[in-house]
C-alpha cells in the first residue's frame, strides 16, 4: 500500500532506539525525510546507520526532556509535517517512595516533551492545511499499573492533551491522534522485568512471569515488537488516515479489556 508520504519532513523524538528508531526507519522507508532526535552524537550517528538504510534522515542533538531541548531542536527544525511525540521514560517504584523529583521528572520527559514542541510545530501545521501529531502514550494510561503509578499518570496526561489539540482541527487536515503500545521489547526493558519478577531464572522467564503476574489479561502473552508498533503509526502519519483524529489506537496487545 502506497502511505502517500513521499516528500514529508517528520521529527521522531526519542529516536535513537527502541519503539521511536522503528517509527524514524518505518517513516524513512515510506519516503519521509526524519530527524532522529536524541541526547547524544554517538546515539544518534548509531540510529542513523539503520534510519538511513531505509531512507533519508539527519540528526539532531536535542533532549527534548527539557524546556533548553526543546528550544534547540525548533531552532535546528523549525517546521515539520509530522511530529511525533514518543520520548518518554519509565520505572517500576512504590508509590509511596515515589519523591517529588521523580514525578516531577517523568512530567517533564513524557508530558511536557509533548506540550513544548506541539506548541511550536502544531500552529504551523494548521495555518498549512495538513499536519499530523502523534503522541506514543500506553496502555498504562489507561490502565495504571500498581508498580508505577506516577508513570501511568503521565500517560494519561498525554490522552487528554491529544483529545484536547484534535478539538482544535475542525474544519481542517491537521489531525492529532495517540497510540497505546503495551509492553515492548525496548532498551531496558529486561531490567525492568527482572524488577518486578526478582525470582525469575532467566529474561525469558521474566518475561512469562511478568505477563503472568502483572499482565494476565494480555491476550498476546509476549513482548511487542516495535515495528509492530511502527506500522500503526506510519498510516496514522499519512493521508490516508484522515478520517482518524482525536483518537486512541491500540497496540497493546489485547491487554485492555474494555470495547471502546
Amino acid at each position: 500500500m502506497d502511505l502517500q508520504l513521499t516528500g514529508k519532513t517528520a521529527v521522531v523524538t526519542g529516536s535513537t532506539a527502541g519503539i521511536g528508531l522503528s517509527i524514524a526507519e518505518e517513516l524513512a522507508r515510506e519516503g519521509v525525510k526524519v530527524f532522529v532526535a536524541g541526547r547524544t552524537q554517538p546515539k544518534i550517528d548509531e540510529a542513523l546507520k539503520v534510519v538511513r538504510k531505509a531512507g533519508e534522515a539527519e540528526g539532531v542533538v536535542a533532549d527534548a526532556g527539557t524546556a533548553e531541548g526543546c528550544a534547540a531542536l525548533v531552532r535546528r527544525v523549525p517546521q515539520v509535517d509530522i511530529l511525533v511525540n514518543n520520548l518518554g521514560i519509565y520505572e517500576a517504584k512504590p508509590f509511596a517512595e515515589i519523591p517529588d523529583a521523580d514525578w516531577q521528572k517523568l512530567f517533564d520527559v513524557n508530558v511536557m516533551s509533548g506540550v513544548r514542541l506541539s506548541r511550536h510545530y502544531f500552529p504551523q501545521m494548521l495555518s498549512a492545511g495538513w499536519g499530523r501529531v502523534i503522541f506514543i502514550a500506553s496502555e498504562s494510561g489507561v490502565m495504571t499499573p500498581p508498580e508505577m503509578v506516577h508513570y501511568g499518570v503521565t500517560k494519561s496526561s498525554q490522552l487528554a492533551l491529544s483529545r484536547g489539540m484534535a478539538e482544535l482541527t475542525k474544519g481542517t487536515q491537521v489531525t492529532v491522534n495517540t497510540v497505546l503500545p503495551g509492553p515492548t521489547q525496548s532498551e531496558g526493558i529486561a531490567e525492568f522485568l527482572r524488577k518486578v519478577s526478582p525470582g525469575a531464572k532467566d529474561d525469558a522467564d521474566a518475561e512469562a512471569e511478568f505477563f503472568r503476574a502483572h499482565r494476565s489479561s494480555s491476550l498476546l502473552q509476549r513482548l511487542i515488537d516495535p515495528q509492530e508498533i511502527a506500522h500503526m503509526v506510519a498510516y496514522l502519519a499519512s493521508p490516508l488516515s484522515a478520517a482518524t483524529n482525536g483518537a486512541t489506537l491500540r497496540v497493546e496487545g489485547g491487554l485492555l479489556r474494555s470495547i471502546v
